[in-house]
């Protein structure tokens, strides 16, 4: 699909979205489509703002801090999505920046949070992002300590919609999705941030609410010669 359009690009994916949804007898605007766009400059996002999207994730603050104010005056009313780790240094502008932060996994950025949230006077939608395979290179928090941060989170009027994952790239993710959807209900979290360009479609079918896609969209990143 690279030589396709951002429309064309934009409106396959939908359909994947709405074919998955059906399929698991759920709406397809239950699902919101993030469009990943770290790494990619103005030049490449704008056709995708352009052709309709409004939500879009990035990795880091510094990046998103260099593009996204200027295109947002420019494009009103588009949702900025924190979707990579945060340090907790980085709490204030995150909160300025992002409208709904993915990555929540431990005390310490909960309580950087919520100090930069009072600060600010807004509090961006958060997910708990669960390192449900305890994979020592990705961030999340043990499915075993979900239960004390989301108490927490509540004690400092932080707002959890939902639980965030990353399954195991070299296993099949369904499982993974199924997990992450479980410990949702079981802490009756309407929200579920799971399933990227490689396996959105099966995790809308799981029950994924927010799904973030990059490849697919913007196409393959180019690497340095």
């Amino acid at each position: 699909m690279e030589d396709a359009s951002a429309q064309d690009r934009l409106d396959s994916v939908r359909r994947s979205i709405a074919e998955a949804a059906r399929l698991a007898k759920r709406s397809p605007d239950a699902i919101t489509l993030i469009a990943v766009s770290k790494t990619h400059e103005p030049a490449a996002i704008l056709p995708l703002i352009e052709a309709g999207q409004r939500d879009f994730g990035e990795n880091r603050v510094q990046e998103a801090a260099a593009k996204w104010p200027a295109l947002r005056e420019r494009h009103p009313g588009i949702r900025l999505h924190l979707v990579g780790q945060l340090q907790s240094n980085k709490a204030e502008q995150a909160v300025e920046l992002f409208d709904v932060i993915h990555s929540l996994d431990r005390s310490s950025l909960l309580q950087a949070l919520a100090r930069a949230s009072d600060k600010a006077g807004r509090r961006p939608d958060c997910f708990i992002q669960v390192n449900l395979a305890d994979e020592p290179q990705k961030g999340g928090c043990s499915p075993a300590d979900l239960p004390s941060l989301l108490d927490e989170a509540q004690g400092a009027n932080l707002p959890v919609i939902g639980l965030m994952c990353i399954p195991p790239a070299e296993l099949e993710p369904a499982p993974w999705f199924a997990l992450l959807a479980e410990l949702a209900r079981r802490h009756d979290l309407p929200a579920l941030s799971m399933g990227m360009s490689a396996d959105f479609a099966t995790a809308v079918t799981i029950g994924a609410t927010h799904v973030r896609v990059g490849t697919v969209l913007f196409g393959a990143r180019e690497t340095a010669a």
